[in-house]
């Protein structure tokens, strides 16, 4: 009997569709999984076997593809913080007064974890504002809203609060390390809120309602 010549690549065609055929039982979901990656690496090992260089290229190719991956990854994190213009809200899931956040700040600042007692210090001097008065309640107010509104209402602090508001935002994330000299800022700004009692001056354009902060959320 003549023989028969065939390749690799149609003898696994014909395997598969015989067993593609009713005659055999089907496979479980799990069997099926498997069946499909051990069918995808056959291609793979297929293609690399037809690369110049064979696995130290393609070696070098999956290397490159991870670095790729890892930078696509860093600038899409980058870009989703800075879709409002570096702008990070000021509060979380917690509602805390500003005497509760005040002291969390501190006992950061005792351990010298200066990005954590930046945020919460921040957080204290906006809800010392809402507690006097001096600005609506606001969920989902920003670091920088907040520095706009209260510096329209005090503006004798209106530079205090934009520089309090860039501190906070440039460790919203981690981008950029907290300093002592960024949260003394902060501090000093809230120590003088507190000392100086303000009071809320009207903003134009501004109604007192709290549903009026929907726009600027």
């Amino acid at each position: 009997m003549p023989s028969i010549d065939i390749d690799r690549d149609a003898a696994h065609q014909a395997a598969q569709n015989e067993l593609d055929k009713p005659i055999y039982s089907k496979a479980s979901t799990g069997q099926q999984v498997i069946a499909w990656i051990q069918e995808q690496l056959y291609r793979l090992l297929e293609k690399v076997a037809t690369i110049p260089g064979g696995w130290f290229t393609t070696t070098v190719l999956l290397i490159l593809l991870a670095i790729a991956v890892a930078v696509a990854i860093h600038i899409v994190r980058r870009t989703m913080r800075t879709e409002r213009g570096g702008d990070h809200m000021l509060f979380d899931a917690a509602q805390l007064t500003a005497a509760q956040h005040r002291a969390t700040a501190e006992s950061y600042a005792v351990a010298a974890n200066w990005t954590a007692a930046i945020r919460h210090r921040l957080r204290a001097v906006a809800r010392q504002l809402e507690e006097t008065g001096v600005l609506n309640p606001a969920p989902g107010r920003t670091a920088n809203e907040l520095a706009r509104d209260a510096g329209a209402a005090l503006p004798y602090l209106a530079g205090e609060l934009s520089q309090a508001a860039t501190a906070f935002n440039e460790v919203a994330y981690g981008d950029q390390p907290g300093t002592q000299a960024a949260y003394q800022v902060i501090a000093d700004l809230d120590d003088r809120l507190r000392s100086g009692s303000p009071t809320a001056t009207p903003v134009v354009g501004q109604p007192a309602a709290v549903g009026s902060w929907a726009q600027v959320r």
